[in-house]
């Protein structure tokens, strides 16, 4: 099993640079078939790197959705919008996946680690309670690899598993 786990935002952007923390935080963990990179605003590359091969990808960002700053989301898309038009010079999700469709492949199963932000504007540095929330991130992505590296062990020795 192939599994991506990629670090995005903006790291000069405050609490944007929430994903590729939580990667430096991974940074030298190993897990087989795992391949864990700070992407930070190469949207393109990123698109490039879903469509070659993964069986799975979880993507961290900082995610608004109106909570207290710091708090955590694990998010499992249900779909991703077709309709969009890449920008490149924009990064964000909803560009990367109008990327993976122009090139003409498809994204794995993804799973989004998010984290709630606190103030998204120039700014170097994360804030307090999102710095806070970085190595908790970090350990909810190593949980979540570990559910997903045993689930397949248990494919391939129940029998069920089957490389095509």
């Amino acid at each position: 099993m192939r599994v991506l786990v990629a670090g995005i935002g903006n790291i000069f952007f405050g609490d944007d640079g929430f994903g590729p923390a939580v990667a430096r935080a991974l940074d030298g963990d190993e897990f087989p078939g795992v391949k864990i990179e700070d992407y930070g605003i190469r949207g393109l590359h990123l698109a490039y790197e879903l469509v070659s091969g993964y069986d799975r990808a979880f993507l961290i960002d900082a995610v608004p959705r109106g909570e207290a700053p710091g708090t955590l989301y694990v998010i499992e898309p249900d779909s991703v919008d077709t309709a969009a038009v890449p920008d490149a010079h924009r990064m964000d999700l909803e560009n990367v996946f109008a990327f993976v469709r122009v090139i003409g492949g498809e994204a794995p199963p993804v799973t989004l680690v998010g984290c709630e932000p606190a103030h998204v504007g120039e700014a170097m540095g994360l804030s307090p309670r999102v710095g806070a929330s970085v190595e908790p991130a970090a350990n909810l992505v190593r949980r979540l690899l570990e559910q997903t590296l045993a689930a397949e062990r248990g494919k391939k020795e129940s029998g069920v598993w089957s490389k095509v």
